[in-house]
């Protein structure tokens, strides 16, 4: 277990043990004010996409250009956002603090 950091879309932050292990995803659909997750983190349906603090987008692995392409679609896609399904939660990110993005 890790910290996890998680601000909800009504901009409450909750600090939950993430496991690590699985994708920040996989943490995240547990929650009520979680993600959905439909396609089950095949990178296909962006109803994971969060926002990752600026201080935790260095930390991260680059960006593939299948999640690049499905987040370019999205209306609410910011410069910090990420597909939690492509992102494993690892010791090294413990603390990470993540933004639910807004329902596309």
């Amino acid at each position: 277990m890790a910290l996890l950091r998680v601000v909800d879309r009504d901009g409450v932050e909750h600090e939950v043990d993430g496991r690590t292990g699985l994708k920040v995803m996989e943490n995240l659909r547990e929650l009520d004010y979680g993600v959905a997750a439909i396609c089950g983190g095949m990178c296909s349906c962006a109803t994971c996409h969060v926002y990752i603090d600026a201080a935790w987008l260095p930390r991260l692995p680059a960006m593939m250009s299948d999640e690049r392409e499905l987040l370019s679609e999205l209306t609410h896609h910011r410069d910090d956002s990420r597909l939690s399904c492509q992102l494993e939660f690892t010791e090294a990110l413990a603390g990470l603090r993540v933004t639910i993005a807004p329902d596309e």
